[in-house]
């Protein structure tokens, strides 16, 4: 497997576990405004895939570096939440023999009271 395709791999698994995660109702593409902006016409251009894990993994060593941007319920506490997603990545990546070196998490949106599942 090449590194590029375990990048991938990995981040697609790490994406599935957020999006397991109590409270957590959806993701965003991590990152900056201009980084998206740019990756978006990257996509436009053809240069990169529209189905891109939209959680960045950074993998240096045995070390991983990880980003993501989440929709949380309404009804979901902002702290608890974010400290359940941060132990899911951590538990994903000790999987595949990974330390977490650093990790970004921002919540982007939270979903309104009338659309939350509660």
């Amino acid at each position: 497997m090449t590194t590029t395709a375990r990048h991938e791999e990995l981040a697609e698994r790490v994406e599935a576990a957020v999006l397991a995660t109590s409270g957590v109702r959806s993701l965003y593409r991590a990152g900056s405004l201009i980084s998206n902006l740019v990756g978006t016409s990257a996509v436009a251009l053809g240069i990169n895939r529209s189905d891109e894990p939209l959680v960045a993994v950074r993998i240096s060593g045995d070390d991983a570096q990880v980003e993501a941007s989440l929709g949380i319920e309404y009804s979901a506490g902002a702290v608890d939440t974010l400290r359940e997603v941060r132990a899911v990545v951590e538990r994903t990546l000790t999987a595949d023999g990974l330390a977490l070196a650093d990790i970004v998490l921002t919540i982007a949106y939270v979903h309104p009271r009338e659309a939350s599942s509660d």
